[in-house]
């Protein structure tokens, strides 16, 4: 993977800003640890951080095309095109040369031959920025899923972005400005399409090209989700998705450096260690990582949404596949390390995250970077077969708003502003924007015509999951995985999948009575029996006391003090939060308020944001 930055500026000649680009890339080093590069033109600016995967050598960039001496296009470039060696072949045939063995350059390459509807022959996950010297017009693309981040903020006499807001904020044009919207998306857990939480940057739509010309901005979709009619049987449809897995797969596995898998004992992603073992029988043993927490196992108590601990079913999934495993066991102290916690705001730019699940998580990926480079992730497989439990709760289902959010749960996503004042929630009325993005959602659902009553619901919830909820949690594993320098695939996004599967029917989904009956039964037979009955359980949240206890700590202190959050707290709440007992099992909803506070009072005081509230 990598991390790009850039400038396109038709007032000023930004060969003159080589050290504002320079402060923009440097931004991006733990995207691209590898190598770094510039390209500068009267008016425009790209830099590049490499973290270097397919043809180490000749991939630098960015990456330009010349003819005559003259630079037809540039290209700065993350990500991968699974599908590169088919388009290569179709390029020579059509008379094209190359100088390296990079999927970097076929892109360019495929631009320049099939203009900006070459975006739609890409197989992967990507996003990128193409300036066309003949035009003088920059094309932003990102990829249908939105697996890889693209932000931009338009200025008045062009844009800048980047992979990150960080590289954005390094410029003196951008400003670090929150407005009301900005904070209420912090708040709501709904994921908004292009909000960047700043005021004035907006995200790249996954599946969008956002073209800038002299003239001004446009955008386009190139790919959403579609309706259709899907008409074949049972047997034929569990066939077609293990035919496509098999394919997803194994082009997910080719690398030039260390490769393993992302292993938790779930169906998800013991499917794709297990799969990526067939894959790799005869050319190496695949390699997996999982983590723990110290006495997590011995100690664990179920919960809502949490039946059993992972490391019994990954054990078995190792014996099985032949793996060779390493687990990766946590506690507290790591999970509360200061320095730990600034790199893991540091990584998501925004206070969006959630707790330890953040914390943990970019603590495994920097164990994971010392042995591998990639890694295959079951991400996304719960949007894309109806994994989640409240998938299944008729409550949920029939709720009027996100189902992630409309059951009673120990999550606490439902509770991450309450340790704000009570003038500001009622300025901010969180509740009232979670139901306008609701709505909007809503309307986006394409349809089947005629399609009634449960079918026509779970369509709606599908797509909420597969444009909302999955842009938060594939968020998460970008910053997470690059902030150490870790490229984390998700074969479950290839978008041949997600269109198959999105228009299969419900019945068809759940036929065996169990969720994701269709993953299920297409991988059984590379399983072990355990994992195939195993319930859904999401990704592990400590059970430790003794880390509610020291995030109870952290408040107390913060409250002692003069925090950057103070004007905005009710020290009251926040105070009877920490009078409440902890029990002998700390959940992950009794300390989302707790993490959320420590976590903004950071932001605000690291990022230096103004609150235009």
């Amino acid at each position: 993977m990598c991390g790009i930055s850039g400038w396109v500026d038709y007032g000023r000649d930004l060969r003159e800003e080589r050290q504002t680009v320079q402060a923009m890339t440097d931004t991006m080093a733990c995207r691209g640890p590898d190598a770094e590069g510039a390209w500068l033109a009267p008016h425009v600016a790209f830099g590049h951080r490499r973290l270097a995967i397919i043809d180490i050598e000749g991939g630098r960039q960015p990456m330009t095309a010349e003819a005559g001496g003259e630079v037809l296009a540039a290209l700065t470039y993350s990500g991968e095109v699974y599908n590169f060696q088919e388009l290569r072949d179709e390029l020579l045939r059509l008379g094209h040369t190359f100088r390296t063995r990079s999927d970097t350059e076929v892109v360019l390459r495929a631009y320049l031959e099939w203009g900006d509807d070459f975006v739609s022959r890409l197989n992967g996950m990507y996003a990128f920025a193409i300036w066309d010297t003949r035009r003088e017009e920059l094309l932003l693309v990102r990829d249908r899923m939105g697996i890889k981040p693209l932000y931009y903020y338009p200025t008045s006499d062009g844009v800048l972005f980047g992979s990150e807001p960080k590289a954005i904020l390094a410029n003196p044009l951008a400003e670090r400005v929150v407005d009301a919207d900005g904070l209420r998306e912090i708040l709501a857990f709904v994921k908004t399409p292009e909000s960047a939480v700043f005021r004035g940057m907006h995200e790249v739509r996954p599946g969008q090209v956002v073209k800038v010309r002299r003239e001004g901005l446009s955008k386009r979709r190139y790919w959403e989700l579609e309706a259709r009619e899907h008409t074949d049987d049972l047997p034929t449809t569990i066939r077609t998705i293990r035919e496509l897995l098999d394919d997803i797969v194994a082009r997910q596995l080719i690398s030039d450096v260390p490769l393993c898998t992302l292993l938790s004992g779930g169906l998800d992603s013991s499917a794709v260690t297990a799969l990526a073992a067939r894959a790799l029988r005869g050319r190496g043993t695949v390699r997996s990582f999982s983590v723990d927490f110290s006495g997590y196992t011995e100690n664990f108590q179920p919960d809502d949404m949490r039946d059993t601990p992972d490391t019994p079913y990954v054990h078995d999934v190792v014996r099985h596949v032949g793996a060779d495993h390493t687990d990766i066991v946590l506690d507290s102290a790591d999970l509360m390390d200061p320095a730990v916690r600034a790199a893991v705001l540091r990584a998501r730019d925004v206070p969006l995250g959630i707790g330890d699940m953040d914390t943990s998580l970019y603590l495994l990926f920097k164990a994971i970077r010392e042995r591998s480079t990639v890694a295959l992730s079951g991400e996304s497989a719960d949007e894309v077969f109806g994994g989640y439990r409240w998938f299944h709760d008729p409550a949920a289902v029939g709720a009027h708003t996100f189902p992630w959010l409309a059951t009673q749960n120990q999550t606490g996503l439902t509770t991450r502003g309450e340790f704000l004042n009570e003038e500001l929630l009622s300025k901010l009325d969180v509740p009232a924007y979670r139901a306008d993005s609701y709505q909007r959602a809503l309307a986006e659902v394409p349809r089947v015509p005629g399609e009634t009553g449960l079918q026509r619901r779970m369509r709606e919830i599908s797509y909420l999951h597969l444009t909302r909820f999955v842009q938060i949690l594939l968020d998460r594993k970008d910053r997470m995985s690059m902030a150490v320098g870790l490229e984390v695939r998700v074969p479950f996004c290839d978008h041949r999948l997600v269109e198959y599967v999105f228009n299969a029917p419900w019945a068809m989904k759940t036929f065996d009575g169990h969720e994701k009956s269709l993953l299920r039964a297409a991988t059984a037979d590379v399983l072990p029996r355990s994992v195939v009955e195993r319930r859904k359980v999401p990704y592990p949240s400590t059970q430790d006391p003794a880390y509610e206890h020291a995030l109870r700590a952290a408040v107390a202190d913060l409250l002692g003090g003069e925090p950057a959050i103070g004007c905005l707290l009710d020290t009251g709440k926040v105070q009877s939060i920490l009078d409440q007992p902890v029990g002998a099992v700390s959940l992950q909803g009794s300390r989302t308020a707790l993490e959320g506070l420590l976590q903004v009072n950071a932001w605000l005081d690291a990022y230096g944001v103004r609150l235009a509230l």
